[in-house]
């Protein structure tokens, strides 16, 4: 039995029409309650049975999204007056737009929800070439290649094993894209949707569970670490079939495995998926 969770300050903006409460705080929503808004409340929660062509459906209005159009659109459905990016609902992703709220951070990261090819992503910029010039310890983001282990402990491989086959695969531009659906129970994670420690505007090494810039998903607060880069293994739900991808680390909460990155490309600068590693997403059909 799956237990509800606590109650969350939600860092969106009062969701369909509601009022914010008489302190001027955030509003506070429940896990009911936040699976009952669904995905335009805070890029909310869709039952694993929907599937990808099922999401897409639901998601996009006719054509958006698609057509051959590859660029990645913000999706702020719901926080157009909070979310850094929600003016932009709907447009294409610019590099230049994250390294702009980058710099406002004290880790030189920034992240957006959006949706691409009719499926839930997250894109995250971290200031790489910058910051790996300085110590760990100064807690500015830095990307970092390690050693992946699947939900058994068996190791997998390290993530410039598929680089050194793909030098795609590594972030381009200092930007990586993951697919937006948890490992655990297929629900959408996103970014900073909640304020906790695990959102917070810290860094630590390593891929562990302590420091924030985390992705956090507010069903069952699986967390994942948007800048360790890792090896693993996952299996399509509907035949059994396992898969190995390059994605991000699971740092903590119940999701088995990290989250399978999307590859991209930049058209001048906007950002494109590429749609070479699909059969990674297919863990939620």
């Amino acid at each position: 039995m799956i237990r509800m969770a606590k109650s969350y300050d939600l860092k969106p903006a009062p969701l369909n029409g509601e009022k914010a409460d008489a302190s001027g705080g955030a509003s506070v929503v429940n896990r009911r309650q936040f699976l009952r808004y669904g995905f335009n409340a805070t890029t909310g929660v869709l039952a694993a049975s929907v599937g990808v062509l099922g999401f897409a459906a639901i998601l996009l209005p006719p054509g958006a999204g698609s057509g051959g159009d590859l660029a990645v659109k913000y999706w702020a459905k719901g926080r157009e007056d909070e979310a850094w990016y929600g003016a932009k609902h709907l447009q294409s992703m610019t590099r230049e737009d994250f390294v702009a709220e980058a710099a406002k951070t004290s880790t030189g990261t920034a992240g957006a929800a959006g949706v691409w090819n009719g499926v839930p992503v997250v894109v995250n910029y971290v200031d790489h070439d910058a910051n790996s010039s300085t110590p760990t310890s100064s807690g500015k983001a830095r990307y970092q290649s390690m050693e992946g282990y699947d939900e058994t402990g068996k190791y997998v491989g390290h993530f410039d094993d598929m680089v050194d086959a793909d030098p795609r695969i590594f972030p381009t531009g200092g930007l990586v894209m993951v697919f937006g659906r948890c490992t655990h129970l297929c629900c959408i994670p996103g970014w900073q949707l909640v304020s906790n420690t695990f959102t917070e505007d810290t860094w630590t090494p390593g891929g562990g569970d302590d420091g924030g810039t985390k992705l956090f998903c507010i069903c069952h607060s699986s967390r994942f670490d948007p800048t360790a880069l890792e090896l693993n293994t996952n299996r399509n739900r509907a035949n059994g079939a396992t898969f190995t991808y390059a994605g991000i680390r699971r740092s903590g909460g119940p999701a088995p495995v990290g989250l399978p990155l999307i590859p991209i490309q930049l058209n001048g600068d906007t950002i494109e998926g590429i749609t070479d590693y699909m059969g990674w997403l297919t863990y939620c059909d």
